[in-house]
């Protein structure tokens, strides 16, 4: 057994990142799933489910085939989230419907992602739930073959979980859940260490792909009719830093949009390394969307102090400022914490101050949640489970008041917008606008994976409705 270890998950060196391209299947490997079924449930970030996409096609190149039902696959695997205690809850609480079914069907079952890099985690399920057959986690998705045989085999545990700085695997197959539109990583892991954030103990170390490996597999997109990639990072801004080579993401940014892709997107950012560079990059090619997500977290320079992010309140809003003068069409979207210990009303005035000049289009917003390990979670929490949900609540609607009106302001326009899948109104496509926005288009199924000018018709806070127009 390989047991998670968050002390060791903090220790950082200076020691180079290894890039290796030795994943292969063994014989018998690739036959270990014929006749059987699998099923994967993902929970949290795009990294997660862009991870589901490698197990996926792992599955399928030892035989396995896809199961539409969770209750019908001879092998089902949790990839899960540690952010929030919230998804904790679910995840154990799906363990529960599992457990139930494997006593009418002989159900393998695996756990895997960032809860399964926590000690409480796996020591929970070496103890309460030790039906579970095997875990791995963030760092060794690589090894799931062996680890699925060694469980098939001696019908025993397997538990093989790194905690380590990490390494790059380059040569991961991938299953990509939409046609149309690609995650590509660009960079594994973190090192902001904010105080609350439990990424950098369950991602390991910031370690970012060679530009080459990264262009190759976006050219191999386009050349595939690929019309979108997000480029995926813990924070894309410091793409690079790591490499020594002097190039950036501002020089990575500028090096995929002249692949030809038709949209380019990147998530997720962190103010602190969004330099004018890379908003010069942004604002000269077309092809480079104009929809910027910029987690904020507090609009207090106080708490953002104890949150460890290193920018203040004016910082942020100076970069806002920038990004809406050389960009004026763009989108801006952001997260937030709410109850952060230390918080006071006053504190939280603050930020919603901030949402007021920013007037964001959408918000993930939270109450704070501490996650065992990290220094946040032994601060004093005197704020009252009430009032935090009275600030969320607050901060809710003025996020929605925003959202509305920025969608009002697409009312009659036309705007271009990528048709990649069927609506839940009926007679309908639906896609997302180059800031975007979800919209809902009258369309058959012979514009699925098109660009095309659609007129807003009808606005939500959410969503629009509309319909395809010609242009002369």
């Amino acid at each position: 057994m390989q047991l998670p270890d968050m002390k060791e998950a903090r220790h950082r060196t200076k020691t180079e990142v290894l890039v290796k391209n030795d994943y292969v299947l063994t014989e018998e490997e690739k036959v270990l799933g014929v006749g059987k079924t699998y099923f994967v449930k993902t929970y949290g970030c795009q990294m997660n489910e862009h991870d589901s996409e490698n197990i996926r096609a792992i599955l399928e190149q030892m035989g396995y085939k896809p199961s539409t039902d969770i209750e019908d696959a001879d092998l089902v695997i949790l990839n899960t989230c540690a952010i929030r205690e919230n998804a904790h809850n679910k995840v154990f609480g799906l363990l529960g419907r599992i457990k139930h079914a494997r006593q009418s069907k002989n159900v393998m079952v695996g756990f895997c992602g960032c809860m399964a890099q926590e000690e409480v985690v796996v020591d929970a399920i070496m103890h309460k739930y030790k039906w579970i057959d095997f875990v791995f986690g963030t760092h060794n998705i690589q090894s799931l073959p062996s680890i699925l045989e060694k469980a098939t085999k001696t019908n025993t545990q397997q538990i093989e979980v790194l905690s380590c700085e990490g390494e790059i695997q380059e040569n991961i197959p991938v299953k990509r859940d939409n046609k149309y539109k690609a995650w590509v990583n660009i960079m594994y892991g973190c090192d902001k260490f904010c105080t609350y954030c439990i990424v950098p103990y369950t991602r390991g170390k910031q370690r970012s792909r060679l530009p080459k490996d990264i262009v190759c597999e976006v050219e191999s997109l386009v050349k595939d009719g690929y019309k979108e990639v997000t480029l995926l990072g813990q924070n894309v801004n410091a793409y690079g830093k790591d490499l020594n080579i002097d190039y950036t993401m501002a020089n990575l940014l500028e090096d995929v949009a002249k692949t030809g892709i038709e949209r380019v997107r990147f998530v997720t950012s962190h103010p602190w390394d969004f330099n004018d560079e890379m908003i010069d990059i942004i604002a000269k090619y077309d092809n480079i969307m104009p929809y910027i997500h910029l987690p904020l977290q507090s609009g207090s320079s106080k708490i953002l102090k104890l949150m460890g992010r290193r920018y203040t309140k004016e910082q942020y809003l100076e970069l806002v400022n920038n990004l809406k003068t050389k960009i004026p069409n763009c989108s801006l979207t952001t997260d937030i914490i709410v109850g952060f210990p230390g918080e006071t009303q006053e504190d939280f005035e603050e930020t919603l101050e901030v949402v007021n000049v920013c007037k964001y289009d959408s918000a993930f917003t939270f109450i704070f949640s501490p996650r065992e390990g990290t220094p946040a979670a032994k601060m004093e929490d005197n704020i009252s489970l009430e009032e935090k949900e009275n600030r969320l609540y607050e901060l809710n609607e003025l996020i929605n008041k925003y959202s509305k009106e920025n969608n009002d302001k697409y009312l009659n326009k036309i705007v271009p917008v990528l048709l990649e899948d069927y609506s839940s109104k009926n007679s309908s496509l639906k896609g997302y606008t180059d800031t975007m926005k979800l919209v809902n288009v009258k369309a058959d199924s012979s514009y699925l994976g098109k660009i095309v000018n659609v007129k807003i018709t009808s606005v939500k806070t959410w969503s629009m409705d509309g319909e395809i127009v010609e242009l002369q």
